[in-house]
């Protein structure tokens, strides 16, 4: 298509992370880029990041950024060769967005407010001469004789050009657009789905005291916990803070097990999983049943519910005790040193029975998408459909809490968006 005849030589389709990173690398290129966002705002999933302060990306090293990555993280190296953590430090902060790096190499903006990031990058598109089409819904991607051609809105407009990138998101927090509408337009560009999953999700579990809420709202930090196949075999196991809800627990730890979770049920079915929690994960067994024992002689006269006031979380002393068969006024004249051992045993190994995980609509990202087989991972260009490319969560890549999602998101974006304006630049 002659450039003089097309509308635009690079369209992208979403005004998320990777959608407004890949408008900023291929109008940074020269090409004439359109911006299509189906919502009445860009940024909305960047806005809620971290918590409402954007957790832009992680400093850690690459190959411990990929072990961060279980969906297929090793897709993207050659994307990190050309834009990896180092590039979006450098570029955001050429915006003028200073970064800080927080605890486990979370970098954030000083200001933290993730609208600082948003902005930053709206403002430099703008800039830059992209044109945005808000309110904009996608009906599909136009292709012929094995190219994209462009695009046709659902109120029937069309608009052409040499290139489509694909960058809507995944099924997960669809309030801010990501609906899956991506999926449909891959397929019939020939590509394969793969089961789409809740990663990054809450975990539910049918415990007693999840059911009467009796830990609900206690926050546990640097915990260790573990999950088990029905067959006894450990899955994984993961450290960090966590949260009880009321149907279950979340916090960071327990959204990075979701991907486990999921995995697990999805090969041995939806039977319920054995989850541990080691609350002291720097002592042995030995050495809590030592320490606690020695505050119990301290205070021979006082029940033992009393005596662990302050050494573990008040509202779990019961519940802990319960499980251990010791009675909650029992004192060191009436306890049996088995019986604190096997106190000690439940401190290093709490059971909590895990029947699932909230939906993949209420999951933080979605697990699965386009086959990452049937991408080429040097320019996130179809294999499939010349001209056709794909970013972020769409794509079947995904990671761990910590700013490593939107390293994907970013990543991909700026390598489609690049390759995208340079391959339409050149049917110029």
């Amino acid at each position: 298509m002659n450039r003089d005849l097309r509308d635009y030589d690079v369209i992208v389709i979403g005004g998320g992370p990777s959608g407004l990173m890949a408008a900023a690398a291929a109008s940074g290129q020269g090409a004439r880029v359109c911006l299509v966002e189906k919502g009445g705002k860009l940024g909305r999933k960047l806005i809620i990041s971290g918590g409402g302060r954007c957790n832009v990306t992680n400093a850690k090293e690459e190959d411990e950024l990929i072990k961060q990555m279980p969906g297929n993280g090793r897709f993207m190296y050659s994307a990190f060769a050309q834009f990896n953590n180092r590039d979006i430090v450098r570029f955001f902060e050429e915006l003028g967005v200073a970064l800080k790096e927080e605890d486990r190499g979370r970098m954030f903006p000083v200001t933290d407010k993730a609208v600082t990031v948003a902005q930053a990058l709206i403002d430099k598109i703008k800039r830059q001469g992209v044109t945005i089409r808000l309110n904009s819904p996608v009906k599909k991607v136009l292709y012929e004789n094995g190219r994209t051609v462009g695009i046709e809105l659902l109120n029937g407009e069309q608009l052409s050009a040499c290139s489509v990138v694909i960058a809507v998101g995944g099924c997960s927090v669809p309030q801010t657009g990501s609906t899956g509408d991506g999926y449909a337009w891959a397929r019939e560009a020939g590509h394969t789905i793969t089961d789409l999953y809740p990663t990054e999700v809450p975990l539910l579990a049918s415990d007693s005291f999840i059911r009467d809420k009796s830990l609900q709202g206690l926050s546990l930090r640097d915990v260790e916990m573990t999950l088990y196949a029905p067959n006894g075999k450990k899955v994984n196991t993961q450290e960090g803070d966590m949260i009880f809800t009321h149907q279950g627990i979340s916090g960071p730890a327990s959204l990075r097990m979701g991907h486990y979770v999921s995995i697990t049920m999805r090969k041995y079915g939806a039977g319920p999983l054995k989850l541990t929690l080691d609350l002291m994960p720097a002592k042995s067994a030995e050495v809590v049943s030592a320490e606690s024992w020695e505050l119990l002689e301290e205070q021979p006269k006082k029940a033992v519910k009393n005596v662990l006031r302050g050494y573990l979380p008040e509202r779990m002393i019961p519940i802990l005790l319960s499980l251990a068969s010791i009675p909650e006024e029992t004192t060191l004249s009436h306890m049996r040193k088995q019986e604190w051992t096997d106190l000690a045993k439940l401190i290093k190994a709490f059971p909590l029975t895990i029947t699932g995980t909230l939906s993949l609509q209420e999951a933080f990202i979605t697990g699965g998408g386009v086959s990452v087989k049937e991408i080429d991972p040097r320019t996130m260009q179809s294999k499939c459909v010349d001209g056709l490319y794909f970013a972020g969560e769409v794509m079947d890549v995904h990671a761990h809490t910590g700013g490593y999602n939107i390293t994907i998101a970013f990543s991909s974006g700026h390598v489609a968006g690049t390759h995208s304006a340079i391959q339409a630049l050149e049917k110029v």
